[in-house]
């Protein structure tokens, strides 16, 4: 049975239990900070679960995709060298919120195994938690589960969604592979082993942790399942490695052929096989390859599985290739590998190209390192920064280290990482306590669309995160109202400001967020007292809220023209819309072109100038893709959502819940103020509408006019004039450059004189004025070439600093290397050098010391 059959006959099986079938969430989790990636089936339900949102259903299944490759779960070292670990993996899984409890769950489970799978029941085992009588009498009693295949366990049986909140007690099942195979059953000492292999967790939700350790009964337990894919395809199919699955095997294969590799059972290959499936999906679901957080993991899986593919011996770019043969594989379940494989392929390619230059640039630091060394070991702070500065991977620095005799300190670069490794958590952002967000049961009706100014009710009020029933003047707080007119922060753009007007006070809003179903007001109580229970005028700072709709709007419209101009590959991955100007961020792997931003600001005010009405329309999701509307994928959307659609002939439509102008032209004017690079792939722009824009226009008139002044020449010529200065001073800087070259080779003629011997030994140690640390080098270069045989050292003042360069000849490099010459000098000078023992450089901070230190030369060439 192939592991897309059992995944169809997975989800087939529960929605013919009464389930949703749910679609795989974005490996990007939305809106939660305790995760770094997507790790389990129950990630997207969490707010279920926590009673903290609600849908049309109870029960739900779902095929998830899921990394586990940084953070608190890093399965990273592990891949490619066991069976069962794996970066990227699928979970299936069956949820209750509320609704089934554990016998249904215990049914489903076993029923899916034994007869859907016809997997026999002798081979399989159970384990309860060892307090769970409840699922024990079940399994036992009403299952028929032989209780010589069954375990009671303590802590592996035990699950906690974080350090307090919803846990509870769980019941595993394990697939037994048989007696030639090493390994004794849950719960024994040989339990480690390969035998008895997991394959199934049903955790059932009963308890909420409390801070100080206490289980408090839930109202309504749920059940949270897990089935890995893989590991159930391996069973089904007969193979012990996940690795040996269908989905893996042809994964090998074409990763063997892209590396030119005979070797199927290579290690390598099962690294390159699984970094390919999360390497493409993480950029599928918006990651791009970077130096910090989730980009920094993923940079970490796609350049390790470079270095595997280097050991195999290929050194041509390989990875990318292999994004067509997972499409193959796996996009009929998920068609975004099909849609955006092309541009999966490009980041992939450019960061192995990237890969190629870093291994050439780490080279090159690393030699001159080594030429350096005073000893044996080079430094573990060493291989770090090669790795993390460089890229360049540590077992490479350990393989040329070995090369030329060296050891390495991997202790001091395993410390190092570790560092690494709390920084790229965010200093441990992703945090596990989730009783310390603010949970209000409260609903806001919103009649923003509509109105400005509107009526409400306070139903509740909080100070310092507690309730309370009154805010007095001169106390900030938060007001939350039955009906608002207050956008609250979402989808990019900010929340309102205003006033909240009651009969015996005046609250400040500075600021509107949400909090699950309610609108919450932030600000300060300006004038009287507040009370829950009263009524209040809500009144919108309407300038403001134009301005904003302004932004909100042309934001729109930039995002359908910048698809139009830079191509559909183009998506949304961040955007600001504020009263000031906008900020989009988007998917393009290279620099817009000024002809590009002229045609895209084109493109928008045409449809501003067209002054067409602004459509929304509330569907369903379904009905609104089938419209065209574009969706943010993995954007977590309501049944119902809003269908927002600018411009003539449809020019834009999106899946929008933010506010709006009711024509295109009361945007005004939109002009684009910057264009550069958010991250790897991915571009940010910032526009004006409105007064900004007028006025960012009028900015530039005046700039230009101070410009055309200076010159002395009209506006209109200024662009041309700029361009002759611009011109000439690069040739004045070509001069200079010359005329210190001249210095240099007259200086070196003059300095000649100036050489001193020590037991047949020729020295200089010498300042050159006007000279920087090129022209030095220049210098001893050619002292060296006319002394013959020589140890000189040049220093050149520039301010407060001191530029040092040294150079020996080959014949009296070894006994009198550059590289201390130089370090015995700037240290001298309160500063530091280094370098190679023919070449080396420095400098300092003590200029009043120069004298003193270049005539100490006189006993160092002594002493050697």
């Amino acid at each position: 049975m192939k592991s897309a059959e059992i995944r169809q006959a997975f989800l087939d099986y529960f929605a013919r239990q009464g389930h949703a079938v749910v679609p795989s969430s974005s490996l990007v989790p939305e809106n939660d900070p305790t995760l770094l990636f997507t790790n389990a089936g129950m990630n997207q339900f969490k707010d279920l679960f926590l009673g903290r949102e609600s849908r049309a259903y109870t029960r739900a299944t779902s095929s998830q995709r899921c990394v586990r490759a940084g953070g608190k779960h890093n399965d990273l070292e592990n891949v490619g060298y066991t069976a069962r670990h794996h970066t990227f993996f699928e979970m299936l899984g069956n949820f209750s919120f509320g609704d089934y409890f554990k016998r249904e769950a215990i049914r489903f489970a076993w029923e899916f195994l034994t007869v859907e799978m016809k997997l026999p029941p002798e081979k399989l085992w159970v384990t309860v938690h060892i307090s769970d009588d409840e699922a024990a009498d079940i399994w036992i009693n009403e299952m028929g589960i032989d209780p010589a295949r069954f375990s009671r366990l303590d802590e592996d049986n035990f699950w906690q969604m974080g350090d307090t909140g919803p846990c509870g007690p769980c019941s595993e099942l394990f697939y037994d592979h048989g007696e030639h195979v090493p390994g004794g059953p849950p719960g024994s000492p040989g339990d480690d082993l390969d035998r008895y292999i997991e394959i199934w967790n049903l955790v059932f939700m009963q308890y909420d942790r409390q801070p100080d350790g206490t289980l408090v009964p839930l109202p309504k337990p749920s059940v949270d399942t897990g089935m890995g894919l893989e590991r159930i395809s391996a069973v089904m199919q007969g193979v012990h490695s996940n690795y040996e699955i269908d989905l893996f095997q042809a994964l090998l294969r074409a990763a063997a052929a892209a590396t030119g590799t005979t070797d199927l059972e290579a290690k390598s290959l099962r690294v390159i096989a699984d970094h390919i499936r999360s390497a493409s999906f993480l950029i599928a679901d918006g990651v791009i390859p970077s130096n910090e957080g989730r980009g920094y993991v993923l940079r970490r899986i796609i350049r390790r599985a470079l270095r595997h593919g280097h050991m195999l011996g290929c050194e041509q770019p390989f990875f990318h290739k292999l994004v067509a043969p997972l499409a193959e594989q796996m996009g009929d379940a998920y068609p975004e590998l099909l849609s955006q494989q092309a541009r999966i392929e490009k980041a992939l390619r450019a960061e192995e190209e990237q890969f190629g230059r870093t291994l050439a640039q780490g080279m090159r630091v690393l030699e001159q390192a080594m030429g350096q060394l005073s000893g044996t070991e080079l430094p573990g702070n060493l291989v770090f920064t090669l790795y993390d500065t460089h890229g360049f991977p540590p077992d490479l620095t350990a393989d040329v280290a070995r090369e030329r005799g060296l050891t390495v300190d991997m202790d001091g670069f395993e410390t190092a990482m570790a560092a690494q490794r709390e920084r790229a958590r965010g200093a441990d952002a992703f945090a596990n306590d989730y009783s310390d967000r603010l949970n209000i049961d409260a609903a806001t009706d919103f009649s923003g669309y509509q109105l400005l100014d509107d009526q409400g009710e306070i139903v509740a009020l909080y100070r310092d995160g507690e309730a309370v029933d009154s805010l007095a003047v001169g106390e900030d707080g938060l007001v939350v109202l039955n009906r608002t007119p207050f956008y609250a922060e979402s989808g990019g753009q900010v929340g309102d400001t205003g006033v909240l007007l009651s009969n015996a006070g005046r609250f400040e809003v500075s600021d509107t967020r949400k909090r699950q179903q309610a609108h919450v007001h932030h600000g300060r109580v300006s004038e009287g007292t507040l009370r829950v229970g009263e009524r209040v005028g809500a009144a919108v700072d309407t300038a403001r809220r134009n301005a904003i709709m302004r932004h909100h709007s042309a934001t729109h419209l930039m995002h359908a023209a910048l698809r139009q101009v830079l191509g559909e590959h183009v998506s949304q991955k961040g955007s600001l819309v504020g009263p000031d100007y906008l900020r989009f961020d988007f998917s393009h792997g290279e620099a817009v072109t000024a002809e590009q931003i002229a045609e895209i600001e084109a493109l928008v005010n045409a449809e501003v100038l067209a002054n067409q009405p602004v459509s929304t329309e509330l569907m369903d999701i379904d009905s609104a893709r089938a419209a065209g509307a574009m969706a943010l994928f993995g954007e977590k959307y309501d049944d119902q959502v809003r269908v927002l659609t600018m411009g003539a002939d449809g020019f834009s439509k999106e899946l929008c819940g933010g506010t709006h102008v009711a024509r295109t032209g009361d945007i005004g004017l939109f002009k684009i103020t910057s264009e550069g690079a958010s991250a790897a792939g991915v571009r940010r722009i910032e526009a004006v509408t409105g007064a900004q824009a007028l006025a960012f226009v009028s900015g530039l008139q005046g700039a230009l006019g101070r410009v055309a002044g200076a010159l002395k020449v009209s506006a209109e010529q200024a662009p041309a004039r700029v361009e002759q200065v611009v011109a000439r001073v690069r040739e004045l800087e070509k001069d200079i450059d010359r005329l210190k070259q001249k210095l240099a080779s007259g200086s070196g003629g003059d300095l000649s004189s100036q050489v001193k011997q020590h037991d047949g030994v020729n020295y200089l140690a010498a300042a050159l004025d006007g000279a920087d640390a090129k022209t030095l080098r220049t210098a001893v270069d050619g002292l060296k070439d006319r002394l013959g045989s020589a140890v000189v050292i040049l220093a050149a003042v520039d301010g407060d600093k001191v530029a040092l360069v040294a150079g020996t000849t080959a014949d009296l490099s070894a006994r009198f290397p550059a590289g201390e010459l130089v370090r015995h000098v700037a240290t001298q000078l309160g500063g530091k050098g280094g370098g190679r023992a023919d070449m080396a450089q420095g400098g300092g901070t003590d200029v009043a010391g120069l004298p003193a230190a270049l005539a100490s030369v006189d006993g160092w060439i002594a002493e050697r």
